[in-house]
């Protein structure tokens, strides 16, 4: 099954995408147990529309959270390069599946616009797939985890790359060098629809950038070095998944121009300009696309008074 999303009259609305066209669900439809159905036909409301993956499409189901690992080796060592200068992979990336929450409100659909971050000057893309949450669960084991799965998304992480750089100097992270825009999209597509290319674990889909038309890298989603059961163990350790909860794969190798910065020693292919159309195909999903257009003004913050806590007390 293909769930997927218009804005219908103002309002987002879900239902099941067949060929060229949406089944209407009912505004009341719990879309992810309509994901989990064998027949959706009950919280269909006989309403069908128009779908064309080519115009702007809303959120394929609704967002709780977004959680952004870090998985492809390739990718890891070579934008590290690029946005810390680090010379290789610590240790520690490898002992367990690191990631970080990004904002759910920021959330977009295929044919959006982008629109540049404020005083973003080297901004960038990176193609990732997604896994989404179905059902809830608490600190699930490997052998538990899947079992929670609602489907895939196309991820597209958009990143300030100047800023990023500035802000994980600090030591607590991406924040705003990642939270004013996540494409998702251009549906989610249910389990049963990718079994043909699951091989131990994994899933062999063929991953594709292109800027411009031109394209940029690509991989396999089978090179993640952890699965997506272990990356939702490992999400709901100590704590909670629900239904909506997003989890990233990471970016794939060659799937963003900051790992090839980090490769090459230089900015090429540049930064994304505004007019820019960044443009991704994963097999079995499907593609997205959106332009970046001119963002929002900057508005200063004044930086912090040196030696203000020696005044304590």
């Amino acid at each position: 099954m293909r769930i997927g999303s218009l804005l219908v009259d103002g309002v987002q609305r879900f239902g099941v995408v067949v060929d060229d066209h949406l089944d209407l669900l009912t505004e009341s439809a719990d879309v992810f147990a309509v994901a989990a159905a064998d027949d959706p036909s009950g919280a269909l409301t006989g309403r069908r529309l128009p779908w064309d993956p080519a115009a702007e499409l809303a959120v394929p189901v609704p967002v709780a959270t977004i959680r952004d690992f870090i998985t492809f080796e390739q990718h890891t060592l070579g934008s590290l390069r690029s946005v810390t200068g680090a010379g290789e992979i610590p240790e520690d990336w490898y002992a367990a599946p690191a990631f970080y929450f990004t904002n759910p409100h920021a959330a977009i659909g295929s044919g959006a616009t982008v629109p540049m971050p404020p005083g973003c000057e080297v901004f960038d893309f990176e193609l990732e797939v997604a896994v989404v949450i179905g059902r809830a669960g608490y600190n699930l084991s490997l052998d538990e985890a899947f079992d929670h799965v609602a489907g895939f998304t196309i991820l597209n992480d958009w990143s300030a790359r100047d800023l990023q750089g500035r802000e994980m100097r600090v030591g607590l992270g991406p924040a705003k060098g990642k939270d004013t825009v996540t494409t998702l999209g251009p549906v989610m597509v249910t389990v049963d629809e990718l079994a043909g290319h699951e091989v131990d674990g994994r899933f062999d889909l063929g991953m594709e950038v292109f800027v411009n038309d031109t394209r940029i890298g690509g991989d396999t989603l089978a090179n993640m070095a952890w699965t997506f059961a272990e990356l939702i163990s490992y999400a709901s350790r100590g704590t909670w998944v629900r239904p909506g909860d997003v989890l990233g794969s990471g970016t794939c190798g060659g799937g963003c121009l900051a790992e090839l910065w980090g490769w090459r020693g230089e900015r090429q292919p540049p930064p994304l300009r505004i007019g820019d159309t960044v443009t991704m195909t994963v097999d079995g999903i499907g593609t997205i696309h959106n332009t970046v257009v001119a963002g929002p003004p900057l508005h200063p913050v004044p930086a912090a008074t040196r030696g203000a806590s020696r005044r304590s007390g």
